[in-house]
């Protein structure tokens, strides 16, 4: 096997596993986020659901490695895509915890919640660096991308668990939904450069 094709199968690899986890993830947040009302994790959850339809994306790109023409545009459409759910998930965060906020709505305590960000926070930061040495070693900007929204969510993992042991040990109830606003910028901004095709892939050229 050449280190090319190499690399292609491990960034496969890498995108099957996402795809895998993140149905996985989607799932337990967005049922215990239903049942506990909590903001913060059903956001977590939808999150899940845009990376794995990035990490769909990007196997279509990688399967279209030997093709340079539909590479490219496989790239630009992946970009876009990717940025548009990011809009559109921090817009209805945004509104849903200022809801919250205003009607002073209390999540209940959720354990497994709990549970999903702690396994998050460990698992994701060590994914989110085996993409960019595949994005690296391709110089591609849609693998970059998606490694750089793989960070996004270890960086929500870490909000959603502070946001959950706040609630569950102090009782502070506009923990969740404040969790849920910090959210909103960072996967606002980063929803806007890939909408632009502008992302921090621009340094692999």
């Amino acid at each position: 096997m050449t280190t090319r094709a190499a690399t292609i199968h491990r960034g496969l690899s890498l995108e099957y596993f996402t795809v895998v986890w993140n149905l996985l993830e989607a799932a337990v947040a967005l049922i215990f986020g239903a049942v506990a009302g909590s903001m913060a994790l059903i956001g977590f959850g939808l999150d899940s659901l845009i990376e794995v339809s990035s990490g769909t994306i990007l196997l279509w790109r990688l399967h279209a490695d030997h093709d340079e023409e539909r590479r490219e545009r496989v790239e630009r459409n992946a970009l876009k895509l990717v940025g548009v759910s990011l809009l559109l998930l921090a817009a209805y965060i945004a509104g849903d915890s200022v809801v919250s906020l205003v009607g002073r709505k209390a999540p209940e305590r959720s354990l497994p919640g709990i549970g999903l960000a702690t396994a998050s926070l460990i698992a994701v930061p060590l994914r989110a660096r085996a993409k960019r040495r595949v994005a690296w070693a391709r110089r591609s900007p849609a693998l970059q991308a998606d490694s750089r929204q793989t960070d996004i969510c270890a960086y929500l993992s870490g909000v959603l668990l502070l946001g959950l042991l706040l609630n569950a040990t102090l009782g502070w109830w506009w923990a969740d939904p404040v969790a849920g606003l910090v959210m909103v910028p960072l996967i606002g901004y980063e929803g806007s450069e890939a909408v632009r095709g502008k992302t921090c892939c621009q340094r692999c050229r």
